[in-house]
């Protein structure tokens, strides 16, 4: 994939609009699409246009004219790239497109590989390689949350903060190994206790940066709510009314939810991954055990458990039911909501009783719906973005989302508390330093500075065609 001297071509927009744009980068972009473009305007050679030019013009292939387009000029290192490059704005024939791509190919330009041009930005500096993945996070991002955080990666805040604790460890890296090499005069250049109050500083942060990857890895993949509850307490009513579609099948008979049903929709700029689920009870049926199965395993792996009620049926099954939800998720990252659905009904209790009959824990929050009629849905919503990330999205905390950065962080952290350990032992400088060097590494394979062409393959394979 590494093709840094050749001139790439490829579609920079997908099919649907009226205009498309085709993408140039290399040193021969400018030179080739010269040799197929003719603009309207004879003295407007683009070879002599300066950067940041528009000239409106023909591209023919001979005689044939195929397009009227506009080419735009971007000179090196002012550019995407950091390379000369060329974009085509045509029409959006499918066609044409084509047409253009093949002429440019004939003239000495080669197909672009899915993620190819920002893979030259980043092997000329123009952004490192957080920033990089930040591109396609942008590109796929479905919610505003979603789009925020890759906004805020893409502007450097996350490199900025490692850039720096990169720094301050070389710093006392190299003062380290310039007592190694003074190691018979028994000198001292490290501070102890300084490195010590820097190593606990780092390790705050990459703490914090790790433990704010479940959050964001939820923002970008779609937060997972599961609904569970006894049969028949309005689960699949209320997937319904969150989806505002008739997703599941609605009916007056226990069970009838075998498997878990699950689909995805955005409220107030959040991406939330809806999962509606057999009902929790014992029962002879051999399907219906399976999908109560399934049920404690989507509980396992949810951000959120709705826990659903019927404000028109007895405690009793809810409290133990109840119970046993506490049980799997205390002590995991994960929230409980008590949902007392019905109340368009005659209850049984008023909302007083029901929350006593229930002993509720003081943290513990009810909210009341009938997810038939959609009383108190908008609560529940609102209180979905309150206790999950609302007070941590308006903050300047930077959160992760990428898995790769996830493990980077892991060994940076296990490392520093390795040197930690070595200060308190008192161990040898060299061993310090190895553990040292070993947080530097790590760091420094978040953004780019140290790096292989595996892992740059592997991430910019993920990319789409023409970025």
């Amino acid at each position: 994939m590494l093709r840094t001297g050749e001139t790439i071509c490829s579609p920079a927009t997908s099919g649907g609009g009226a205009i498309a744009v085709i993408r140039m980068s290399g040193k021969d972009s400018i030179g080739i699409c010269s040799s197929v473009f003719f603009p309207f305007d004879i003295t407007a050679k683009l070879e002599e246009k300066p950067g940041f030019t528009i000239t409106y013009g023909e591209i023919r292939q001979e005689d044939e004219l195929i397009d009227d387009v506009l080419v735009s000029i971007f000179r090196a290192p002012h550019s995407y790239t950091g390379e000369d490059a060329v974009e085509i704005s045509c029409h959006a024939s499918p066609y044409i497109i084509q047409k253009i791509l093949e002429v440019l190919v004939s003239k000495g330009a080669v197909a672009a590989q899915p993620g190819e041009f920002t893979m030259r930005a980043f092997l000329n500096g123009k952004m490192d390689l957080s920033q990089a993945e930040a591109v396609a996070d942008l590109i796929a991002s479905e919610s505003r949350a979603a789009h925020r955080i890759a906004i805020e990666q893409l502007r450097g805040s996350f490199s900025d903060e490692i850039s720096k604790l990169r720094a301050d460890l070389l710093h006392f890296a190299s003062l380290i190994e310039l007592e190694l090499d003074f190691g018979e005069e028994d000198v001292e250049f490290a501070d102890r206790d300084e490195l010590r109050d820097l190593v606990n500083k780092v390790l705050k942060i990459t703490r914090d940066l790790s433990s704010s990857f479940s959050l964001g890895n939820a923002i970008k993949n779609g937060v997972p709510v599961v609904i569970a509850g006894l049969p028949n307490t309005g689960k699949s009513t209320l997937l319904n009314r969150l989806l505002k579609e008739e997703r599941a099948i609605v009916t007056e008979i226990p069970g009838t939810t075998r498997d878990a049903i699950e689909d995805v929709t955005v409220i107030d700029g959040i991406m939330y991954r809806f999962v509606d689920t057999a009902g929790l009870r014992e029962t002879g049926d051999i399907v219906e055990n399976l999908g109560i199965r399934k049920t404690l395993e989507k509980i396992m792996s949810a951000t959120v458990v709705l826990l659903l009620a019927d404000m028109n049926e007895g405690t009793a099954a809810m409290s133990a039911l109840l119970e046993g939800v506490r049980e799997q998720v205390t002590g995991q990252d994960k929230k409980l909501i008590i949902v007392a659905n019905k109340i368009d009904k005659d209850p049984l209790y008023n909302r007083d009783n029901f929350v006593s009959a229930l002993e509720m824990k003081p943290e513990e929050k009810v909210l009341f719906i009938s997810a038939l009629t959609g009383e108190g849905v908008e609560d529940l919503k609102q209180t979905l973005g309150e206790i999950l990330m609302n007070e941590r999205l308006s903050s300047e905390d930077v959160i992760i989302t990428n898995i790769r950065h996830y493990e980077a962080l892991v060994q940076v952290t296990e490392s520093l508390e390795r040197v930690l350990s070595g200060l308190e032992d008192k161990l040898p400088e060299d061993l310090i330093a190895i553990d040292v060097r070993q947080a530097i590494h790590y760091l420094g394979e978040i953004t780019g500075e140290i790096t292989t062409d595996e892992i740059l393959g592997n991430i910019f394979k993920n990319f789409c065609i023409g970025k």
